[in-house]
């Protein structure tokens, strides 16, 4: 597996390899032990999995407040989308700013999210299907987020206000400005 540091040095691109012959390919998308040894300290509790049938579905910008902050390791098992992580630790040099990946199920890449850190993919290809492993269970009085067209973010989203598709939820996010983090940076979350 090779890794690959990002403009943010804590969010990280996974490259697992892929051995394939003439019935398809092989590939192990995670090893605890490499995981270890490039990004210590996290234990994946839960996997998630979505499907996004049109081109043009935006989930995000979501996070969880501690205690039940999660790290969140992500990738495309169908179509592709572009992942972007945006730093909202208080204190840190690079709180508001963010980094972006494309991930796909042609170049199998995966983006590490630390906790301290709001989540979102717009969906590129129809029926992108998006997997992620998570380092704390699912809490619903934690759930939280930004609006993914947050001006002061400066997100280059590959749609539109007027033609994205969110969820109900989605809609009603607050900008970065409106909320108090709960995360700040050197602070495990």
């Amino acid at each position: 597996m090779h890794i690959e540091d990002t403009r943010i040095p804590d969010v990280k691109i996974l490259s697992p390899k892929r051995f394939g012959d003439d019935r398809g390919f092989f590939s192990e998308t995670f090893n605890q032990k490499l995981f270890d040894a490039a990004i210590p300290g996290h234990t994946f509790v839960q996997d998630n999995h979505s499907l996004s049938r049109d081109v043009g579905v935006l989930r995000g910008l979501h996070f969880q407040r501690p205690p039940f902050a999660q790290g969140k390791l992500v990738r495309v098992i169908s179509g592709a989308v572009l992942d972007v992580a945006v730093d909202i630790r208080k204190g840190s040099p690079t709180f508001g700013e963010h980094v972006y990946a494309e991930l796909s199920a042609e170049n199998w890449r995966q983006l590490w999210v630390p906790a301290g850190f709001a989540h979102a993919f717009c969906t590129l290809e129809p029926d992108t299907v998006f997997f992620y492993k998570v380092t704390n269970f699912y809490a619903p009085q934690h759930d939280a987020g930004i609006a993914f067209d947050d001006p002061d973010l400066g997100i280059d989203w590959p749609v539109n206000r007027n033609t994205v598709t969110l969820s109900a939820k989605d809609k009603e996010l607050p900008r970065l400005r409106d909320i108090d983090s709960p995360f700040t940076y050197g602070e495990n979350a």
